[in-house]
Formats: structure tokens, C-alpha cells, sequence
């Protein structure tokens, strides 16, 4: 299969990427451009951000973060990386390396906040003590707390995630069959920026992790492959299945379903959800929260009664 975009040029190059969806294939140095346009092209649609505003970027040192750090710096906008260590023996070391290595390459700031110092445990402790609760749910919670807090400190308003559209449809699928209207009235590509909240934005929220798994490889971008040992409680890889089979059977299943939520279903939920964001200040650390405490210093306080 020949590259279109050659092709179009007259020119005879292989494609090294067919992208089913949109009948598209490309050679290594065309999907780049194509890549990196649509990044643009969804931070211009959504009104992330500004060329001239810094932001955090929350790399985990997977494929998706470090590639959306990487293509944010080579598109010209001010981004520091963010690390959280948490605490996970090889995988966290394997982890932070890979995040310092593209940090050093591409000559961009990096902050790394150590879990067990900032908040007295790692991951591997918490799992040990509320060996009841969802360890995935529990992390994802303390890293967007955290997340916020370092932008808050620092006074950056923006903190961009390596969310995919694979990530993005797999929780939409998720909420639907549980019909949570609270997460489905937050859920978008653009959280904005709220007394003590950043503004949260996911620029690869259309593109697949096909996608930028390639463009972390064609950019030789090197990633962190080492497994999360607790992963296997994670619930959303069934979901990315599901999707998957729907995907393989009707290209643009996953496009299409994603979009038309944020045209037809996310405008109704916002509105039904929209009283439940009033924010007030946590009673222990004042994070901004709708109840009494926030949700980290409730988990830290059941830790502290187990």
C-alpha cells in the first residue's frame, strides 16, 4: 500500500500506517504532519489553550503522555512535565527514566513529586491497606489531586493529560452502562479552570492509541513498558475490548460514538450535573471539593482507621 499524500505527488512510497477510519495511508514522515495538525486542530476546535500560556504536562512515562509532551514542545508551547512517583518499585523506576530521558532530549523543565513524601504512602502501601477498594480508581484520584495542587503552586492554570480517544470511549462506554450523569456532565475534552482547580485539557482526546503509539515510535520517543502490577483490577481494558470488536466490524465506531456524545449528550448531562459542581474549600488541606473533606483526605483518613 502506497503513502496517498505521495501518491499524490506522484511519488511511489509505502505506507507505514493504514488509518481504517478515515481510508488514510501514510508514510513515517506524513503521519507526523498529519499527527501533529490534528493535535492543532483539536486544541484550536475545543479552545484549550493559548500559544503563549504554560501549562503542566502529567507524563506517567507511557507512549501517550510523553508523545502528547514531545508534539506539544515541537508545536512551540511552554510545557514542564510532571511526574508522580508512585512508589512501585521497577515500575516506577522504569517509569521516571523514561520521563527524564525525554525531558533531557527535548530541553523542557521536569517536576517530579515523590507519592510516599507528599502523602505519607505510596500505591503499594495503599493497596496493602484497603485491599477493599478499586487501587486503580484510589490512584487516579491522588494523581489528579496532585496534578492540581503542583499547578495551583506553581501558578500554571493548565494541566494536560495523555487521555486517548481509546481511553476517552472506554469510560464514556463505561458510564453509560452504569448511566452515571454526574461523570457523564464532567466528561469532555476541556475542564476549565474554576476557583483553586486548573484547567484540565486532553489534546489527543481524537486520536487512538494506535495513533500515537506511532508517532511515539516513528519519533523514537522512549516510553516505559513495564506493566502497573495492580492493572489487572482495572476495569476499563474490557471496556477498550468491547470497543474494539465494534471498531474492527465498523470503522469509525469509536470516532463517531464519541463525538456525537459530545454534540447530543454531554450539553443534557452538563445541564442536569451543573448544581453539583457548587465548590467549597476541604476542611483538612483546602483542595476545593463538594463535600466537607476532599476525596483524598477522606481515603487517607480510612487508611488511617484500618
Amino acid at each position: 500500500m502506497l503513502c496517498r499524500m505521495c501518491r499524490n505527488d506522484k511519488k511511489k512510497v509505502k505506507a507505514v500506517i493504514y488509518i481504517r477510519h478515515h481510508r488514510l495511508a501514510l508514510c513515517a514522515q506524513h503521519f507526523v504532519v498529519w499527527f501533529e495538525r490534528q493535535v492543532e486542530r483539536t486544541i484550536r476546535t475545543f479552545k484549550m489553550l493559548k500559544k503563549n500560556e504554560e501549562l503542566l504536562v502529567a507524563v506517567s512515562g507511557g507512549k501517550d503522555s510523553l508523545s502528547l509532551w514531545f508534539v506539544l514542545h515541537k508545536l512551540g508551547y511552554k510545557a514542564t512535565g510532571l511526574h508522580i512517583n508512585l512508589g512501585i518499585e521497577e515500575v516506577s523506576e522504569s517509569a521516571q527514566r523514561a520521563c527524564e530521558g525525554l525531558a533531557e532530549r527535548i530541553g523542557a523543565p521536569l517536576k517530579v513529586v515523590n507519592l510516599r513524601k507528599e502523602i505519607g504512602y505510596s500505591i503499594k502501601e495503599l493497596s496493602a491497606k484497603l485491599r477493599r477498594r478499586d487501587i486503580c480508581s484510589v490512584c487516579g484520584t491522588i494523581k489528579r489531586y496532585l496534578m492540581n495542587k503542583v499547578a495551583v503552586d506553581k501558578g500554571i492554570n493548565v494541566v494536560a493529560t495523555g487521555h486517548n480517544l481509546d481511553d476517552e470511549t472506554a469510560q464514556l462506554l463505561s458510564n453509560v452502562t452504569r448511566w452515571d450523569i454526574g461523570y457523564l456532565g464532567r466528561q469532555s475534552p476541556v475542564l476549565p479552570e474554576r476557583e483553586g482547580l486548573a484547567r484540565r485539557i486532553k489534546p489527543f482526546c481524537m486520536l487512538t492509541e494506535k495513533e500515537t503509539v506511532s508517532y511515539a515510535i516513528l519519533n523514537n520517543i522512549g516510553y516505559s513498558e513495564t506493566p502497573c502490577p495492580y492493572s489487572f483490577k482495572a476495569t476499563s481494558p474490557v471496556f477498550k475490548r468491547a470497543l474494539a470488536m465494534l471498531e474492527h466490524q465498523m470503522p469509525g465506531t469509536k470516532l463517531r460514538f464519541y463525538r456525537e456524545f459530545l454534540r447530543k449528550g454531554k450539553p443534557t448531562f452538563e445541564e442536569k450535573t451543573r448544581e453539583q459542581l457548587r465548590l467549597n474549600k476541604c476542611n483538612v488541606c483546602g483542595a476545593p471539593t463538594t463535600a466537607e473533606l476532599c476525596s483524598v483526605c477522606r481515603m487517607l483518613k480510612a487508611v488511617k482507621e484500618c
